[in-house]
């Protein structure tokens, strides 16, 4: 089951990229990448896919395919959530199972928050539980009596100018450094040559570091979901060996959830690249179960 290439929608609220696989009148299945990949990535994943569902992988703003806007107010997680929603509701989607790793986990997060009647199945892939706030101001708690030295990244994209001036020409060495170098877990060739080529189009050091330099103003927006819970089943799949989405941000997650499943891979950060398989095995499994 391999994915489309990139097609092109404009929409109400841009144009966007998105890949589609699986059956064509299957059930609709969402899956949103995060920083800094692709839809994309979700590529040896669907290979690996119980049949039955039909696949729906947007590129996020700012990066794959879609476009690239300038002004940060864009990459707020709340309005990147609408840009998937304008997306889905493009293509004539209504209810549909929903799968987001790192940022992408974020943003399906919101997707959730906005239309949570349209959404059957949540699947949550490292990152943050953004209604979490015990077990988030813990972790943060944790970074600060260290060194924190493995989210010196996080503050480099939010120096006004510096990714712009720094990450043209040298593309490949950027991600391999998360990618590959830093991560020391496998990485496919073909994931790691797509992520350079979209990191070439001009304009994406600038989008890619908006995504954290709206953390500040998402985090505010986040403190209000205290006392929310997911309605919908729910899991929580992660890479074990992530250096950044530590174990602290499990603490206290049941309290978020209505029903909840929390599974772990022999992994780091980007377990579906690493563990393809693995993650479609659970994939299935949970979206499939009655």
């Amino acid at each position: 089951m391999a994915l489309s290439q990139p097609k092109k929608e404009q929409t109400p609220r841009g144009q966007f990229a998105w890949r589609e696989g699986g059956t064509p009148d299957g059930q609709p299945l969402v899956l949103i990448h995060g920083w800094p990949e692709s839809s994309y990535c979700w590529e040896h994943v669907a290979a690996h896919l119980a049949p039955g569902f039909r696949i729906i992988a947007p590129d996020l703003r700012g990066l794959g395919d879609s476009e690239r806007t300038p002004e940060p107010e864009a990459y707020l997680k709340a309005a990147m959530a609408q840009d998937v929603i304008s997306l889905l509701d493009h293509l004539n989607v209504r209810d549909f199972q929903l799968v987001g790793h790192d940022w992408g986990g974020v943003v399906a997060q919101e997707v959730a928050l906005a239309i949570p009647d349209r959404v059957e199945r949540l699947v949550i892939m490292n990152i943050a539980v953004i209604n979490n706030l015990k077990g988030n101001q813990e972790v943060i708690e944790k970074v600060r009596s260290g060194s924190g030295a493995a989210y010196w990244y996080q503050h480099f994209m939010q120096t006004p100018d510096l990714p712009e001036a720094m990450i043209p020409g040298a593309e490949e060495a950027w991600l391999g450094h998360f990618l590959t170098t830093w991560n020391k877990e496998p990485f496919p060739q073909d994931a790691f040559d797509e992520y350079v080529r979209t990191f070439r189009i001009p304009g994406t050091p600038r989008s890619s570091s908006n995504y954290y330099r709206t953390f500040r103003d998402d985090a505010k927006r986040w403190a209000t979901t205290a006392g929310h819970r997911w309605p919908m089943p729910s899991m929580y799949l992660y890479g074990n060996k992530d250096k950044v989405i530590i174990p602290e941000y499990l603490n206290h997650i049941e309290s978020c959830f209505d029903t909840l499943r929390v599974e772990q891979i022999e992994a780091g950060h980007f377990l579906q690249e690493e563990q393809p398989a693995a993650v479609a095995h659970y994939l299935s499994d949970f979206l499939q179960s009655p």
